[in-house]
């Protein structure tokens, strides 16, 4: 495997790095000869932050990032598959963790890519996670939204499982509830016993709970997905179940139910390819903003997790890869014709999932991971071997509907915190600041 050996970066070389941007900082400006083709993509738990404690290396490396004036001197995005509160909150945290200012408009939650599936917004969604489920099924554009809690209280015989909760008195339903039209799962519950119960009931149902189940249908109504984390990690030694766990105990329980499978309309969050293609989108965003004209051409992804991380980010540069071999199989076919591309085969060229659509095309060509070491990955567990002989031993924490392929979990580099991941990129990028 080309990069798991673990490589840490000596502190002489670092030091004399520093010397040397030093000297150059003396006789160029920022503004002037570093317009940058390259933006930065962070997660935040186990990279910026494990719970609510800052990673000592993490003010250190964006002290690196803003100019005297606490403006970014890169475009960076924060990509997290947190999905319990409006981006703007995630931003407030981020300035006071790293003491330096951040907008909402570089933040990617889970759900943030909700914003591109237009055609859900004006119908009737049941949303599931914790934190403010309808203001941030609003902020995204949701107009009929309706929680697992205000379902519960128009049919309180259906909560069942924790014996203190059932009904003391008998009880009827509110039937004045409209029918439900799709399902958006933002995070893992507080009481799962309550979410599983109930989004099954919807799911059986049709969206509407005045039915009966019926688990002979060949399909069941949309299901939208965020944060496929099996695991992440908080303050504790090992890592704690995620929104990805909750999944699996939904799939499995429809499965046993009804005997087929689960489907899903879209599965957000990393690694999915419409959280980075949404995360690319505000790169360039923010370039147009500072008025650096030259477009962004590579992206740098740091996290700490070899299956959504290092996964997503190796899986939005295969994207990019295949974009660009069909853009210019595209333009060969032009040239050689003279004129123009016969309408099958730009069709078949231009074979897009409705939520590119939505964004206009990237023009990044090429994604870079990068893995460090204060998350999920630890280099003292896991014993560097190659990529295919890792797999074989290895338990496969990705999402059911993501299937394993070992050149996706192999970093670009492994390196020991996000200072030093910010060096890395600096060197290969040959990029000098003044800070």
């Amino acid at each position: 495997m080309k990069a798991l050996g673990l490589v840490f970066r000596s502190r002489n070389c670092l030091v004399s790095r520093l010397v040397q941007v030093t000297a150059l900082a003396q006789s160029a400006s920022t503004s002037s000869t570093n317009k940058p083709r390259f933006g930065l993509l962070f997660d935040i738990d186990g990279v910026l932050v494990r719970g609510k404690t800052p990673i000592p290396a993490a003010k250190k490396a964006f002290r690196k990032l803003v100019d005297s004036n606490g403006q970014f001197v890169i475009p960076v995005v924060f990509v997290t598959n947190a999905g319990n509160c409006l981006r703007q909150k995630k931003a407030n945290q981020l300035s006071h963790i790293l003491d330096v200012p951040i907008s909402q408009d570089q933040v990617v939650m889970s759900h943030s890519p909700l914003r591109m599936f237009r055609k859900y917004h004006d119908k009737c969604v049941l949303v599931s996670g914790q934190g403010p489920v309808l203001d941030i099924a609003k902020n995204l554009g949701f107009t009929k939204v309706i929680s697992i809690d205000m379902l519960r209280e128009s049919f309180p015989l259906l909560d069942m499982v924790d014996h203190n909760r059932r009904p003391k008195l008998p009880s009827s339903p509110i039937v004045n509830r409209p029918i439900i039209e799709a399902v958006i799962l933002f995070g893992e519950p507080i009481r799962w016993e309550t979410n599983l119960q109930l989004i099954i009931d919807v799911l059986l149902t049709n969206g509407n709970l005045s039915n009966t189940f019926e688990t002979s249908h060949s399909s069941h109504l949309p299901l939208l997905a965020c944060n496929m984390d099996l695991l992440w990690m908080a303050e504790a030694q090992s890592p704690r179940f995620g929104h990805g766990t909750f999944m699996v105990c939904l799939e499995n329980i429809y499965k046993k139910i009804t005997g087929k499978e689960l489907k899903y309309e879209a599965l957000m969050g990393k690694p999915s390819e419409l959280t980075y293609h949404y995360a690319e989108y505000l790169i360039r965003e923010q370039a147009v903003q500072r008025g650096w004209r030259a477009p962004v051409t590579t992206l740098y992804a740091v996290g700490d997790n070899l299956m959504t991380d290092i996964y997503g980010a190796n899986l939005y540069n295969r994207y990019l890869e295949e974009r660009l071999t069909r853009k210019n199989a595209k333009t060969l076919v032009q040239v050689a014709t003279g004129t123009g591309v016969p309408s099958q085969v730009a069709q078949d060229m231009d074979v897009d999932g409705s939520w590119e659509t939505e964004l206009a095309s990237p023009s990044a060509t090429s994604c870079k991971s990068i893995l460090v070491c204060t998350g999920v990955y630890n280099p003292h567990t896991e014993v560097p071997r190659a990529a295919s002989q890792c797999l074989k031993q290895t338990v496969f924490h990705g999402h059911r509907d993501f299937h394993i392929d070992p050149a996706l979990v192999e970093p670009g580099s492994i390196i020991r915190d996000v200072d030093d991941a910010v060096e890395l990129i600096f060197e290969m990028e040959k990029f000098v600041t003044l800070v």
